[in-house]
């Protein structure tokens, strides 16, 4: 049996993660979440028992770090600031999290000899053409276009700099875009989701062309749990499950499950430094350590997000007003 200690776990991506990882193996985990607006305890309801232990803390706090460092045979790190809009209008949190933070537990792992995995993003590569080819793979060179990226583009060479020079035990995966439950209503899918249950027409960014490749939080679980067990010490794996999609394709998929007008949504003004598109090459996972995703199909899972979310608006309702209103004052 492995203890893991994973960040940022009751946020979005890491609590999916603790859920899956408490319910597919036989693992004990501590959550380290320092319960900013992103984290939320209730994401992790049910599951106190004897192989879960929560922590409420920053991961730049190194002598909680360390203590916590000392007792876990590997840890997952999830925690991060994580929002572009966010990011523009105050950078400074996203340096304190993703760049000193991951250099506190880095300075962990390498006092302790921790196996350590570093969740990052498909972010850092930058963008690409809407009709371009090519996909970002392993070797794709790093072009960030917002502070958020570029924290997290330099968090992962933090992450490489560690295992060449103090022989860190690290694997680092980019993963594209999440969905599925516990996610803030802030972010793209959530929140057209719960604008449509609470009766708001859902907010279209520009013409809407801009292309994501959206994988289930739960194959990003499963992706992660792989690289743990297989992967090569120092390797980097890029995550995806093949769902490019258009966000003006999302927002009426979206409005038909739900039973509206396909054009029942309003555009707004595109935000500053508006990647283009993403996509993901996941050959390397796939072929090297044998992962495949189980949601292939993007509707599926949607319909199946869609549904979670009219079953939990207790969970959502709290943060949904306040990010609305965030939101009007920016004109979208």
């Amino acid at each position: 049996m492995s203890r893991l200690l994973v960040t940022g776990g009751a946020g979005f991506i890491g609590s999916n993660f603790v859920h899956h990882v408490l319910e597919h193996t036989d693992h004990e985990v501590t959550v380290l979440d320092k319960l900013t607006y992103a984290g939320n305890r209730d994401s992790l309801a049910g599951l106190e028992d004897s192989r879960f232990t929560f922590v409420q803390g920053d991961i730049a706090d190194a002598t909680l770090v360390d203590s916590l460092f000392a007792e876990a045979d590997a840890v997952v790190h999830y925690a991060a600031e994580s929002h572009n809009d966010n990011s523009l209008n105050d950078p400074r949190p996203f340096l304190d999290t993703n760049i000193i933070g991951t250099y506190t537990l880095l300075e962990a792992a390498r006092r302790h000899g921790t196996r350590f995995h570093h969740i990052s993003t498909d972010e850092v590569y930058g963008d690409l053409e809407l009709d371009d080819p090519e996909r970002f793979t392993e070797s794709t060179p790093y072009n960030p276009s917002s502070p958020y990226s570029s924290t997290k583009a330099g968090s992962d060479l933090l992450v490489r700099a560690w295992v060449r020079s103090f022989g860190v035990g690290a694997t680092i995966s980019n993963c594209s875009n999440n969905y599925g439950p516990y996610q803030h209503v802030e972010k793209f899918i959530p929140r057209q989701i719960t604008n449509v249950i609470r009766g708001i027409r859902p907010k279209l960014y520009g013409a809407g062309q801009n292309v994501r490749d959206w994988i289930h939080a739960d194959d990003h679980s499963s992706a992660v749990l792989t690289i743990l067990d297989k992967g090569e010490l120092g390797e980097t794996y890029l995550i995806g499950a093949d769902g490019e999609r258009n966000n003006k394709d999302v927002v009426e998929l979206i409005l038909e499950q739900m039973g509206q007008p396909r054009d029942a949504y309003d555009h707004v003004t595109d935000r500053a430094g508006h990647d283009l598109r993403y996509a993901i090459d996941s050959a390397k996972l796939r072929t090297e350590l044998g992962w495949a995703p189980q949601f292939g199909d993007f509707e599926a899972g949607l319909a199946a997000t869609i549904q979670w979310y009219r079953d939990n608006e207790a969970w959502w309702a709290p943060s949904k007003d306040a990010t609305e209103a965030f939101y009007a004052k920016q004109g979208q």
